[in-house]
């Protein structure tokens, strides 16, 4: 592929821009740099890596992407209230149409994947995938047992028709929930809670699948979601 092609498809801008980056020196291939866009370069995924401006990328023919999402933050490209979350992303990653797997409440913190294959973002949104999600809540009024086996029996959220059980609820404190639940509703860890009579006052996601947020990765940051990342989303 030639390095022209190779910036397009990366994200960073329309071909006109990617060859003037180029023809102005911006970009270098293996610590050298490159003028010349119509040069051909192997592009097995994740083998290539370019800098432009000094920052070094990763060829990806695909984007995947582990976000540890902060509060007050909307996951939409229009938010209405609050930040986007693709504000504390690259633009490169907006340029090639990322987007979030699912959705965080603009309060709730944690695990958020984004990705621009489609087939990916399908396979992980559709209500047929049953993938288990692990939430820990903080709780207004202490747990009790009556409450985690309300959760985990299954409660009606309203306007529902047939209950939403927990695959798994458990205390880790007097108000600490550890919730885990395999749909997607609106609000529903905040609603189960509600139904079992009680009060989310903060939410964070831990866990999609097998696939746990990296403790070292801080509120706001992103990266790479690698092939061993990838395979433990399926292994939870």
């Amino acid at each position: 592929m030639n390095l022209e092609s190779i910036l397009f498809t990366q994200g960073f801008g329309s071909r006109r821009q990617c060859r003037a980056l180029i023809g102005d020196a911006r970009v270098s291939i293996g610590g050298a740099v490159c003028t010349d866009a119509d040069a051909d370069f192997p592009v097995d995924d994740g083998a290539l890596r370019f800098s432009v401006d000094g920052i070094e990328w990763p060829y990806r023919e695909h984007a995947y992407l582990l976000l540890n999402k902060p509060a007050g933050y909307e996951c939409s490209r229009d938010p209405q209230h609050h930040l986007s979350v693709f504000s504390l992303l690259p633009p490169q990653f907006a340029e090639r149409g990322v987007q979030c797997v699912g959705r965080l409440d603009q309060d709730t913190t944690g695990l958020l994947l984004l990705s621009d294959d489609g087939k990916f973002v399908h396979q992980f949104t559709s209500p047929k995938r049953k993938v288990p999600k692990l939430y820990v809540a903080t709780t207004r009024h202490p747990l009790d047992d009556a409450q985690l086996n309300a959760l985990r029996d299954g409660v009606l959220l309203h306007g529902e028709t047939k209950p939403s059980a927990a695959l798994e609820a458990h205390a880790r404190d007097p108000h600490t929930l550890a919730l885990t639940v395999l749909e997607g509703k609106y609000h529903q860890v905040k609603r189960m809670i509600a139904a079992c009579g009680n009060r989310c006052e903060a939410l964070h996601r831990e866990r999609i699948g097998g696939l746990a947020l990296p403790a070292t990765l801080a509120p706001g940051a992103w990266q790479w979601l690698d092939e061993t990342g990838l395979g433990s989303l399926l292994s939870g």
